[in-house]
């Protein structure tokens, strides 16, 4: 070890843990700090809570409850595009968010597809606002996620354990009971909690879809006393209410997500003989083409929306678009900045500097938007500032993330090469670039990649800092939205689309080139 330590300099890394964990931990304190002790929650804050509870609630069951059927029929079939669809289960993950509301506004909104077809049966329309509306999102946004979970415990099962289910004559009942239930019973709590944790910090999704003070989470709340009452007091008490909620969920998701194994099987190709019967291949074909439905309708909407209005788009959206290009590469750079370092020195045995970079994660990005306001309003003016504050927070949103994909390639280097480059005197800067860098490329445009769409598409803190002179391209169609100017906001709903989705591409393809060594 205290060779590969002279290979690789841990200095770096403690400089950008401890940077983030002044950002993170000083904000906190600060929205601490500000909050009125004896003020207390009153009826609004209070309804907020309970709001926020329900809807994460909600969101959490049916997610998880719909993702059952689903993960099951894809862990039966074998069919043309199936790698390709459960790749697909990841696309809503890296998806602005202020485009899906809109896709699903076009879905099911008083003008959508679901309300001509009521209107047409004679049939009471549905209302896209509200309670209803907010869970609707959560489940498009998180029915992937629950769904490539549970695949996973599926996929876990060895092929050996339904091959002799097989031979003792078991039949689909035999096989949930013995097999399949005993998985979920280990795997559903754990993804239930995760969406959980998620829906509870959810913002763009109940500022676009609330539908009024009965519909407010507290994300939503926070932002409405910080913008609308500048009350920083409130803002400050709803915030450790949310820091509170959030690191509770965090905590639960954690506990619940540690699983016993089913065992090590041979590797053989899966079969499944307690599903071959007809009617079952119709119920997962239903099941399968519904959810793929589901997900690839709204958006496909929002294409055919946008697209002839594109050419058309007013200078404020070219302008905003800019703008989020450069707070997005920023961003980038910045979690790169930040990564890296920690990764390096995690590899080299300092794993605490690692739990440091996840903090990011126990945190909701309002909550620190409002702690950096509160430090920097005696000083400067935060609304100045609006740009390079998003692509800071941005970057450490993303940070728990990136280090999940990093850190594991980055201590194969280190273990691998580590002693030889000692040996040959080869350290710091141009190990990394002979050495490290080649060898993580893959992961490392990942990486950069989900940083990039995520901030490109993020309505979160610029919605606090913004004034109405300035805004990225989400802020610029939200406000398109609530001027009624749709068609506007459908072509600046496709350049997003496009523009989040070619960075990803454009990063990812970059890591995965061929990298000369």
């Amino acid at each position: 070890m205290a060779e590969r330590a002279d290979a690789v300099t841990c200095w770096p890394g403690r400089i950008a843990a401890a940077l983030v964990a002044v950002l993170v931990l000083g904000t906190l304190l600060a929205v601490a700090l500000r909050a009125e002790a004896g003020r207390g929650l009153g009826p609004a804050e209070w309804s907020a809570i309970r709001f926020t509870l329900l809807q994460a609630t909600l969101s959490a069951l049916i997610s998880a409850g719909l993702a059952i059927p689903v993960a099951r029929a894809l862990a039966r079939r074998r069919f043309f595009g199936r790698r390709l669809l459960i790749t697909l289960l990841g696309a809503p993950f890296i998806l602005p968010v202020i485009v899906a509301v809109m896709g699903l506004i076009a879905v099911f909104g008083r003008s959508g597809l679901v309300n001509v077809v009521l209107r047409w049966l004679g049939w009471p329309e549905v209302s896209v606002y509200g309670l209803h509306g907010v869970v609707l999102a959560h489940v498009f946004f998180n029915l992937p996620l629950a769904t490539r979970l549970i695949l996973q415990g599926w996929q876990d099962i060895p092929a050996e354990r339904f091959r002799l289910a097989a031979q003792l004559g078991f039949g689909p009942r035999d096989v949930f009971r013995t097999l399949e239930r005993p998985m979920l019973a280990r795997v559903l709590p754990g993804a239930a909690a995760v969406i959980f944790a998620i829906c509870l910090s959810s913002f763009a999704v109940a500022l676009t879809l609330g539908g009024g003070p009965k519909a407010t989470t507290v994300e939503l709340a926070i932002y409405q006393a910080f913008r609308f009452d500048f009350d920083l007091g409130r803002a400050a008490l709803l915030a450790c209410v949310q820091i509170v909620l959030v690191g509770m969920a965090a905590v639960l998701a954690l506990r619940l997500s540690g699983r016993d194994s089913f065992g090590a099987g041979m590797d053989r190709a899966l079969r499944r003989w307690d599903a071959e019967t007809r009617a079952l291949r119709i119920v997962d074909t239903l099941w399968i083409a519904l959810a793929a439905l589901f997900l690839v309708l709204p958006i496909a909407l929002v294409l055919l929306d946008g697209l002839p209005g594109l050419a058309q788009l007013p200078l404020s959206v070219w302008r905003a678009a800019g703008v989020s290009l450069i707070v997005a590469l920023g961003s980038t750079a910045l979690m790169l900045c930040l990564a890296l370092p920690i990764c390096l020195a995690a590899a080299s045995g300092r794993g605490r500097l690692e739990a440091v970079g996840l903090l990011g994660i126990a945190a909701s990005p309002l909550v620190i938007g409002t702690g950096l306001f509160i430090v920097i309003y005696p000083i400067a003016d935060p609304f100045r500032l609006a740009f390079p504050v998003t692509a800071v927070v941005n970057a450490v949103m993303a940070l728990p993330f990136a280090l999940r994909i990093m850190v594991p390639p980055v201590r194969d280097v280190v273990q691998g090469y580590g002693r030889l480059s000692a040996t040959l005197n080869l350290r710091g800067v141009p190990w990394v670039r002979i050495v490290l860098l080649p060898r993580i490329r893959g992961s490392l445009g990942f990486a950069c990649g989900l940083t990039a769409a995520m901030s490109m598409g993020d309505l979160g803190v610029i919605a606090l800092f913004a004034d109405p002179e300035t805004a990225t391209l989400p802020l610029q169609m939200y406000r398109l939205m609530g001027a009624y100017r749709i068609e506007a906001a459908a072509g600046a709903a496709v350049l997003l689309l496009a523009l989040s989705f070619g960075l990803f591409w454009l990063f990812d393809k970059g890591g995965r080139g061929h990298a000369d060594a």
